[in-house]
């Protein structure tokens, strides 16, 4: 289990956590799937958890760290199942409230969760969510590739969790789970973003929403971690990125 967990962030108060139990598998590539928490002293935030296949691995690992009684919170950045397709297991397993777009609610129950009461919904421009001692910014990331879809920026670590932005589809994972060469990475980056996100133009506007923040490190729900130099590249290349709807005339 040890190589499915790596601490991106420690100094003894605040923790940043990175699991990665993989759910999706095909014959010649797969997209890697990664979760996230995290902790200050006796709070906990678990990001995107992932499907009911991953669920008790997951909540083994999560064990390894803190209570899971003492996690506060479990964000959702969109609904797909990959993402939120655990929700009632963790419900059941702890007493958190549940943060997701206002768009993705009434969704839940199809996903066996019926406490409607225990959601927080995000309306479109985002929120600031008291943890611990410091505050969780949700950051609108619509049509990237949801039309209501969350990133989540952490101050006290500096760290983006960008959700499905950044996602990279990789011939397989030899447990490298940071970019390297990103001109290199770039190969595994331009399939999945050029069809699965929506146009440039909501590139440049989740880009210009991210700059406003000190990023050290961008981590995504598939894929490698970007970090130092790679944060300001990736960026730059989301900036410029035709896609979606720029290239509407190669499949209609």
């Amino acid at each position: 289990m040890k190589d499915k967990i790596k601490i991106l962030f420690d100094d003894g108060e605040h923790k940043f956590i990175m699991f990665s139990f993989d759910d999706e598998m095909q014959e010649d590539a797969y997209l890697s799937v990664n979760q996230y928490m995290i902790i200050q002293n006796d709070d906990a935030i678990l990001i995107d958890p992932g499907s009911e296949a991953i669920f008790d691995e997951l909540y083994d690992a999560v064990g390894e760290f803190i209570d899971v009684a003492k996690i506060k919170l479990i964000f959702f950045s969109h609904q797909d199942p990959d993402v939120s397709g655990s929700i009632s297991q963790w419900a059941i397993s702890t007493s958190a409230k549940f943060v997701m777009s206002s768009l993705w609610v009434r969704f839940m129950s199809h996903y066996g969760f019926m406490d409607m009461q225990r959601i927080i919904p995000l309306s479109d421009h985002g929120a600031n969510l008291d943890f611990g001692n410091d505050v969780l910014k949700f950051l609108p990331a619509h049509f990237l590739h949801s039309p209501g879809n969350f990133s989540l920026y952490d101050a006290h670590s500096k760290i983006l969790f960008s959700g499905d932005i950044g996602a990279a589809t990789l011939p397989s994972d030899e447990g490298q789970k940071q970019v390297v060469d990103f001109e290199e990475h770039t190969k595994a980056l331009e399939g999945f973003h050029k069809r699965y996100m929506a146009s440039n133009k909501v590139c440049r506007a989740w880009t210009r929403t991210v700059k406003r923040y000190e990023v050290s490190m961008i981590v995504p729900q598939h894929g490698f971690v970007f970090e130092g130099e790679n944060v300001k590249k990736f960026l730059a290349w989301m900036e410029e990125l035709q896609c979606g709807s720029d290239m509407i005339e190669l499949l209609y």
